[in-house]
């Protein structure tokens, strides 16, 4: 199975799960967000459970579940810990990280930059400008955001939910 193949399955998460050798080889990074605790209070798993969560949340859609596998990988890479962990950066380093990645796996740059950019901007708040100005690539970034959050810890997601509740009626006008 390629990428493409796996990130398409319908059981998307156990393929990668029945994967993960093959994909370690091709994305080396991965290893190193398999067990990362995230230590937040709005995060209950560690970085590579919160991503597969998100990616069995997302449609099936290529370019979706590629920006949520690569959403966070430079969490281990960009963190400070505190009281609690915080990830200042950490989508601008997972944006960097993909796009070192995604050239190494081949795709053409006008891709690649589109991908790294929807990954740099997915913890980004989405206006009615945005919405505007680049629909198609807003509503993407959304249903990534969607998937992304309902991913965090379930006592959190109040707040993100009345978030996303609002955008998504923005985006069906």
């Amino acid at each position: 199975m390629n990428l493409q193949e796996i990130l398409l399955s319908e059981n998307v998460v156990d393929i990668i799960n029945d994967n993960i050798y093959y994909l370690q080889q091709i994305i080396p990074e991965i290893k190193y967000c398999i067990g990362f605790d995230q230590n937040h209070p709005h995060h209950h798993l560690d970085v590579w459970e919160h991503t597969l969560l998100a990616l069995s949340m997302s449609e099936k859609d290529f370019d979706i579940r590629l920006c949520l596998l690569l959403h966070d990988i430079g969490k281990p890479f960009s963190y400070q810990d505190e009281e609690v962990r915080h990830f200042k950066n950490h989508a601008k380093v997972s944006a960097e990280m993909s796009k070192e990645i995604l050239q190494r796996l081949g795709y053409d740059e006008k891709y690649v930059s589109y991908i790294c950019s929807l990954i740099e901007k997915h913890d980004t708040m989405i206006d009615d400008n945005n919405i505007k100005n680049n629909y198609e690539f807003y509503l993407k970034l959304f249903k990534i955001q969607k998937c992304d959050a309902l991913a965090h810890h379930p006592d959190k997601l109040e707040k993100r939910k009345e978030y996303l509740d609002q955008l998504q009626k923005k985006l069906i006008k």
